[in-house]
């Protein structure tokens, strides 16, 4: 079910150059069903700011009622965000979308969980599920710079972890396939998130495995009625296409037309 709250802000801190950590307490979390669903934040109440950011769900505390999110304050409205302090509260919308399926990876399997920059976030929480039914998880996860690497030390205690920065201040020098070129194929299932072009690589990398992909659109609504966050499908109908906030942002690997 799909909730809006006023959520009160728990904490928040800069954790990387412009990137911001966000704990959240609410009703809504209650209705979390998997890692990579995200929510819909208002971040202000200025007027040309009305449209709200989709910002995705890094890990989830049902027992406390806390999420936390991590985003990149770039633009005025996240940038507006980022002033918010501990008590203040947030016009939230969600939970959203439908996230990772867990499922897919059994017990003894290994996952590969491949991000890039700000699609890093959601891999946490699922790598913090998988892990804990039985799943060995492996990290690549690609950023710009060191100055924009965070929550390196989170995912080592989860599983082996591997940082690639394009410029090399920090871990391998490239992208997320430089590392990928050098590990075992022997993995049950890929989960990736991040932008269009690092996804794109990594499913034809790993075109014969089982992957799912998390997608990262620009979203009106949130909800499937404003159709601003379309994406064509693989399927030869001219007119197939298919909306990210409500079918998506996970699909299967080869569903969306890359």
């Amino acid at each position: 079910m799909i909730i809006q709250e006023s959520m009160l802000v728990q904490s928040q801190r800069e954790i990387a150059h412009n990137i911001f950590e966000m704990k959240l307490q609410g009703k809504l979390v209650q209705e979390i069903q998997a890692p990579g669903q995200f929510i819909h934040i208002r971040v202000s109440e200025a007027f040309d700011m009305l449209l709200r950011r989709p910002i995705s769900i890094a890990s989830i505390d049902q027992e406390s009622d806390e999420i936390t999110i991590i985003y990149r304050a770039e633009g005025d409205g996240t940038r507006s965000l980022s002033k918010r302090n501990e008590g203040d509260r947030v016009d939230v919308l969600g939970p959203l979308g439908n996230g990772f399926p867990i499922a897919e990876t059994k017990a003894g399997e290994v996952a590969y969980l491949i991000g890039g920059g700000i699609g890093v976030p959601p891999l946490y929480e699922l790598s913090k599920q998988l892990t804990a039914k039985g799943v060995t998880c492996v990290h690549i996860l690609g950023f710009q710079s060191e100055n924009v690497v965070f929550y390196e030390e989170e995912f080592k205690a989860l599983g082996e972890t591997y940082i690639v920065t394009v410029d090399g201040t920090i871990g391998t020098e490239g992208f997320v396939t430089t590392v990928m070129e050098n590990l075992s194929e022997q993995f049950a299932t890929y989960y990736s998130c991040g932008p269009q072009p690092m996804l794109k690589a990594v499913q034809e990398m790993y075109a014969n495995k089982k992957g799912y992909l998390s997608f990262e659109e620009r979203m009106g609504c949130g909800v499937g009625a404003c159709f601003a966050c379309v994406c064509k499908t693989t399927e030869r109908a001219e007119a197939n296409y298919i909306k990210v906030c409500s079918d998506g942002p996970v699909f299967p690997a080869g569903v969306i037309a890359i």
